[in-house]
């Protein structure tokens, strides 16, 4: 990841509205050249909405600022020719071949090699021995890959990847992360939204965004230690029974089953201790454990307001 220099990303008061609804509200982000950025939250958050403001696919209502140096209210077209956009749909043609549908996309893009284009997309994310196969016959992995290829056919400069892997099994996922970790050394600047919280933990920094409002950004450590959260952790008999009961006692404001252990956590140490210790008899063991991003964003979803109107 570069350590200085020019943001790739670098807004503020960014927004959107549709009718009387704002789905993005006064979003300020800034994005360091060659960083690895997440992007969490539900759906309906706002993700997708900002993504296509960001690559002149959407205009904002209001805000400002520039991405890879360009005015994001002015410079549309020169920002398109520099940002590769995975979206949340495979769209590509699934009755071409994977060659095919890549010497398509450079066409598009007007790339005056196309063939030496196309064979470094191939051999780049490991297509090659599969190029004469139809798009529509290809594992939900593989479409992963195909897309990520078309995506960096002209070398740009800003990933915009919009939920890549939903739907792809662990094994491809760990393997797009791997890939995405080497184009960020390379230079390339990534902005990845996801519902994965091991994805999540994956990037250098992250935000937590909900109907619209980001709500807190930073690096994980920096996102779990503000949400200001205990954790304990609970195991033993008949845990079922009493998350029902913990869920409507005093200083307990979340109960997750994680395996064969609840995770109870809340805002108020001191009245969530005294009510874990009253409520977890001898056979039940209790430990204060640091919580998880899981833990976190689940308490910030929980407690956040939905703009729908």
């Amino acid at each position: 990841m570069s350590a200085g220099g020019e943001h790739a990303i670098d807004v503020r008061g960014v927004t959107k509205r549709f009718g009387s609804k704002t789905v993005v509200n006064g979003i300020d982000l800034q994005v360091r050249p060659g960083e690895i950025y997440g992007f969490l939250g539900p759906n309906g958050s706002g993700k997708t909405t900002f993504i296509r403001m960001l690559c002149g696919l959407l205009t904002p209502d209001g805000g400002s600022g520039t991405c890879l140096g360009h005015d994001i209210l002015r410079e549309q077209k020169r920002i398109k020719l520099q940002v590769g956009y995975m979206t949340q749909k495979f769209s590509f043609y699934e009755d071409l071949s994977i060659r095919e549908n890549l010497d398509f996309i450079a066409r598009v893009y007007d790339i005056a090699d196309r063939a030496s284009a196309v064979e470094a997309s191939l051999e780049g994310l490991g297509l090659r021995d599969r190029s004469g196969q139809l798009a529509g016959e290809l594992s939900g992995g593989w479409k992963q890959r195909l897309a990520l290829a078309a995506c960096l056919i002209h070398r740009p400069r800003l990933l915009l990847l919009d939920e890549p892997t939903a739907g792809v099994d662990p094994k491809a996922r760990r393997s797009f992360w791997d890939e995405i970790h080497r184009l960020s050394a390379q230079g390339i600047t990534v902005l990845v939204t996801t519902h994965y919280m091991d994805e999540a933990e994956r990037c250098h920094r992250i935000a937590c965004l909900a109907y619209g409002n980001m709500l807190v950004k930073g690096t994980v450590q920096e996102v779990i230690d503000s949400a200001g959260l205990t954790t304990w952790s609970v195991g033993g008999p008949g845990l079922a029974g009493l998350a029902d009961r913990l869920r409507t006692s005093p200083g307990v404001e979340q109960v997750v089953a994680f395996g064969n252990t609840l995770h109870v956590s809340g805002h108020d140490a001191g009245v969530l201790e005294a009510t874990l210790r009253r409520a977890c008899g001898p056979a039940l063991s209790l430990a204060n454990i640091r919580p998880g991003l899981e833990d976190v964003f689940i308490g910030m979803m929980d407690n956040a307001r939905d703009n729908y109107s």
